[in-house]
């Protein structure tokens, strides 16, 4: 019944709270022989930390990883890793007020109604501090693809509130990503973004946007269906990420507008390999990679806790106003590059692994 686990051949279950010890992940599933390092996973946690700028969190956590099982000798042994990291600057007294208080689209409310409890301080479990753990699970995968697949996936922040780049994302490189605090790699639509995210921050709001993510040299044939599609297993993994929204692969809702014969990718040969000659699918067909980038976008609501009085109800169901004073990412966006990167690497490795269990299964019998 539980839902802290993700993936059935490369398997994560993750642990921990916002203002618990640590933030822990167990990772089961990973091939031995693979080269990893400490340093290899932190790179990946500094990206996602708080605290690394103006428009994120000020909380000062850094995250430092510890790797305590699975990796002798700098390679993993193919047993579950155990990866963990201590908070070190929680500071419970700032919840104190919230401790009898809903706030508004706050997961307070149905946690409460679920377990009959609930962790006031930092939002326990729904707290984006979880997702720690899935950027470093995800840093193991993200390596394995790259070294040995050649696989390169990369997120960057594509809007804030109103303001859009429309920036190739075929052409878009991690060193323009984070050229900037917000990871827009677009020079002239990123002040504007930051601008836009420092004036939200001191009137006590948040804003949402979107991340856009691409996957680049994805083998052709991943994908489980019917009911573990590639792109729906991608979607689910997005949608598990904390006040994310929407997701939309290739040309997602703007396809709707399109007749057949504009939407369709026509198939061509392009240095004697197949290929398409658009790609509206955005790399996916019936559920399984077809060889062409995988791109998707990931919509990130406003964060729910605000330094702005709002009304709401308390537990005796008073209405009361609540204002958090409690440290808050006015914006998710810039931390959330790294969790989209890290949960799109979860699930195509996690894919690439059971395609490898199918194919030597044909070949038997064949």
């Amino acid at each position: 019944m539980s839902g802290n686990s993700f993936g059935q051949i490369f398997k994560i279950t993750t642990c921990g709270e916002s203002h618990g010890g640590a933030v822990a992940v167990i990772v089961d599933g990973c091939p031995s022989g693979l080269f990893i390092s400490e340093a290899d996973i932190q790179s990946e946690l500094d990206r996602r930390k708080p605290g690394q700028s103006n428009i994120t969190t000020p909380r000062a956590e850094s995250d430092i990883i510890h790797i305590l099982s699975g990796v002798f000798e700098g390679k993993t042994t193919g047993t579950p890793i155990l990866l963990l990291a201590y908070n070190k600057d929680a500071r419970s007294q700032d919840y104190d007020e919230l401790k009898k208080i809903f706030r508004p689209s706050h997961a307070d409310f149905t946690y409460l109604h679920k377990y009959g409890m609930r962790d006031y301080r930092g939002s326990g479990r729904a707290s984006a501090r979880e997702t720690l753990a899935r950027v470093a699970a995800g840093a193991i995968a993200r390596k394995f693809l790259a070294e040995k697949l050649g696989i390169e996936i990369l997120s960057y922040v594509e809007q804030v509130g109103n303001i859009i780049t429309n920036i190739d994302v075929t052409k878009v490189c991690l060193a323009d990503v984070e050229s900037n605090i917000i990871r827009c790699p677009d020079i002239v639509v990123a002040p504007q973004m930051i601008t836009l995210v420092e004036k939200v921050k001191q009137q006590g709001d948040s804003i949402g946007g979107v991340v856009k993510c691409v996957i680049k040299n994805v083998p052709i044939g991943l994908g489980e269906p019917v009911f573990d599609k590639l792109h729906a297993d991608l979607g689910k993994a997005m949608l598990s990420i904390n006040a994310v929204k929407g997701f939309e692969i290739g040309s997602g809702f703007a396809g709707v507008a399109q007749l057949g014969s504009e939407h369709n990718d026509s198939f061509v040969l392009k240095d004697s390999q197949e290929a398409t000659l658009t790609n509206n699918a955005g790399g996916v067909l019936g559920g399984i990679s077809n060889g062409e980038d995988i791109y998707f976008r990931v919509a990130f609501k406003p964060v729910s806790t605000i330094n702005k009085e709002q009304q709401t109800l308390n537990l005796d169901n008073e209405a009361v106003t609540v204002k958090a004073e409690g440290r808050h990412d006015p914006c998710v966006l810039p931390r959330a590059v790294p969790i989209v990167d890290a949960m799109a690497a979860l699930v195509i490795m996690d894919h690439y692994l059971r395609q490898q269990i199918y194919a030597m299964n044909r070949g038997v019998t064949s």
